[in-house]
């Protein structure tokens, strides 16, 4: 056992000073954080204003189109507000999850006849109202400025001015070579070039890009689909592509396929104008429509495993139910880099003969030992850092403007899921290693590997291609029975680790791995005494029969 350790202490010598360890040691953290920062600075910096032009030649919903893109504007300037205001709140004001303390609201801010409720609910309204008023109010210089002022008693006097987010959305004037009054067809031709790209368009004062144009013809109305079966045909004839039938209704251009954000936005708000439209046709009085919208029943998620008067689920119990498909993505990860450095570390020492030179002081499977504690090492030591980082990332990201993280961190730290994590890297790497270990000592070059290696990476694809089943269902027949595959059982059980699945199940398939890792480790043994120091071609799969049985 101790010139194992030798062995093993020098093959973690060998991996770790290198620079591609240091490099995926260090690389983790950063692209953890990146991905925490870039999606909102994607959403609030990348992401460019969205310019469009608006012809409504039936004259019925420019104004209808122009106050649907107002409201979705102030919807993401709202966002901004509250991030901004649970970043600077001063301490005394602040609750749990920096929800208004309203017992310290002083008596100056509030109006005559006004409870610390009252303002309370004034501000949360404004805040998260959707409510096309209190939009269309707020998105008025002197409606954003009069909130401004009620909200400023609640923040620190040294906090910086709130940055305003780029508008989603921009309406820019028809240019110039073009006029409204011209037909559909002429018009859209016309405005091909800018749509493309190849023409830019005036935007205060200097050049931009058009996003999107939205035509309104002149019998808009006469398109307005009123039933099921209009509507199925109408779909139809879009599906067919009938060139008689031109384009119908309102037309939305734009190249962008993918970003449909201002299509969804204007279609909504015409379509909500024309049931209005109809609710007057038909002498239905709109604000009982509206009361009747809004009436629903209050509906809560329960778990019958959680204690009396705790049933309800939290965002935290959704979390803990998902959580381990990140730690099942992260123990392939682990597995599959280490077992490839170990599978390279063994062909390379082959290959340039070194093995010869270790095989004259140690015994093969002292050799092989020392080379699966080595390799193991170097794993636990990035799977450390790795975890490491991930709690130190999530305990600067929780906060009051960030709850999920919060949530995120008390579920990695107290779920019990990162020892699950570590029992079975261990035992899923030495059931790999063993497999891996056996294929290099057979290969005297990485292209003979490969060979071997197309079938083990098939195998190691089902957990990925199951991962996000397994969650829906994790005590099923699917979960259950790939928990008794042993290749599978480290991936699987850890991604059932939140469903506290049967004793049976957690014990049998703990015993089968040990079980597993023992056979695993000894036929591997087998084929390795015999490989590693043959050369010439690879072994046909009768000869590594034999190898085993002997």
């Amino acid at each position: 056992m101790k010139y194992s350790l030798f062995v093993a202490m020098r093959e973690y010598a060998e991996n770790a000073k290198t620079k591609g360890f240091w490099v995926g040691l260090l690389l983790f953290p950063v692209i953890i954080a990146v991905a925490f920062q870039v999606p909102s600075y994607l959403e609030e910096k990348a992401t460019p204003t969205r310019n469009f032009v608006l012809v409504d030649q039936s004259g019925l919903y420019e104004e209808v189109v122009d106050k649907a893109v107002l409201r979705s504007n102030v919807r993401k300037k709202q966002e901004a507000f509250t991030k901004y205001m649970q970043k600077y709140m001063k301490e005394e004001f602040k609750a749990n999850q920096g929800e208004l303390d309203l017992e310290k609201i002083p008596a100056m801010n509030l109006a005559p006849g006004q409870s610390p409720q009252d303002l309370q609910k004034e501000i949360m309204d404004r805040l998260e109202s959707s409510s096309s008023a209190e939009l269309e109010l707020l998105g008025t210089e002197q409606g954003w400025a009069d909130f401004e002022q009620t909200t400023a008693f609640l923040m620190v006097e040294d906090r910086p001015p709130f940055e305003e987010p780029r508008v989603r959305f921009r309406r820019v004037d028809l240019p110039t070579d073009l006029s409204p009054e011209m037909a559909m067809d002429e018009l859209s031709e016309g405005l091909k070039p800018y749509l493309t790209g190849s023409r830019g368009i005036e935007v205060e004062g200097s050049q931009g890009e058009l996003f999107a144009a939205i035509l309104i013809p002149e019998d808009a109305e006469a398109h307005i689909l009123r039933d099921f079966m209009s509507q199925a045909q109408d779909q139809a004839t879009a599906n067919m592509g009938d060139p008689e039938e031109g384009h119908q209704g309102v037309q939305y251009w734009s190249v962008n396929l993918a970003d449909l954000d201002l299509r969804s936005v204007v279609e909504r708000g015409i379509n909500n104008r024309i049931r209005e439209q109809e609710y007057v046709a038909k002498a239905i009085d709109i604000q009982t429509v509206r009361q009747v919208e809004n009436t629903r029943i209050r509906f809560k998620s329960l778990n019958p495993k959680k204690a009396v008067g705790e049933e309800e689920v939290s965002l935290a119990d959704t979390i803990r139910q998902w959580a381990p498909v990140g730690f099942v993505y992260l123990l392939w990860i682990a597995i599959m880099t280490v077992v490839q450095m170990l599978l390279n570390n063994t062909i390379e020492e082959k290959s340039n003969r070194i093995i010869e030179v270790l095989l004259s002081s140690v015994t093969p499977w002292e050799l092989m030992v020392g080379k699966l504690i080595g390799i193991a090492a170097v794993g636990l030591t990035m799977l450390s850092a790795w975890i490491l980082s991930l709690v130190a990332l999530l305990a600067w990201k929780a906060g009051p403007e960030a709850t999920w993280a919060m949530e995120v961190f008390e579920v990695v730290q107290s779920g019990g899921l990162i020892p699950a994590f570590l029992i079975y890297f261990i035992l899923g790497y030495l059931t790999y290693a063993g497999i891996f270990l056996a294929i290099g000592s057979i290969c005297n070059t990485l292209k003979e590997a490969q060979n071997f290696m197309g079938p083990v990476m098939l195998i190691m694809m089902v957990p990925l291609i199951t991962m996000m089943f397994i969650p829906k269902d994790p005590n099923g027949t699917l979960a259950t029975v790939l928990s008794w595959i042993p290749l599978y059982t480290p991936f699987v059980m850890m991604n059932r680790a939140a469903a506290d699945p049967p004793m049976f199940d957690k014990v049998g398939t703990l015993i089968l791995m040990v079980v597993s890792c023992v056979v695993v480790m000894w036929l591997s043994a087998k084929i390795f005494r015999i490989g590693i120091l043959r050369t010439g071609q690879p072994p046909k799969l009768l000869e590594l029969f034999r190898w085993l049985k002997g």
